[in-house]
């Protein structure tokens, strides 16, 4: 596979890693015997602190820089000149900061499904 292939692919892994709900998540809750009105203030108030609690631009960066030593790696490992080295760890930038940001995607649903099993709710997912 090309370089310029792999660099299309892994944008397409980043885009799909990061379009996950994260803190937009909207659980599946028994909604039986719940005022839906409090319901959808105390998911916006769950939702709004997991934006703020998790730490997902960290976590993203972190895969970035990882991914980035590996790919550089990798490219010099194979006898990459050095074009194909850069390109190597641009790739392994890319899938790293998607692996990032969809661990800080799966950080933040986890939070907003804890605050609202917290505040009462059954969350069945």
């Amino acid at each position: 596979m090309n370089m310029n292939k792999l660099l299309a692919l892994c944008s397409l892994v980043a885009i799909a890693a990061v379009g996950c709900a994260g803190a937009d998540v909207r659980p599946i809750v028994d909604m039986k015997g719940v005022n839906e009105a409090a319901y959808e203030k105390d998911l916006q108030e769950c939702q709004t602190y997991a934006k703020e609690q998790s730490g997902m631009g960290e976590t993203a960066a972190k895969g970035a820089g990882a991914g980035a030593v590996i790919g550089g790696l990798l490219g010099l490992v194979t006898g990459g000149n050095k074009t194909g080295i850069v390109q190597a760890a641009g790739a392994g930038a890319v899938i790293g900061g998607a692996g990032g940001a969809f661990t800080g995607n799966q950080a933040q649903e986890a939070v907003v499904k804890r605050c609202l099993g917290g505040r009462g709710y059954k969350v069945l997912n």
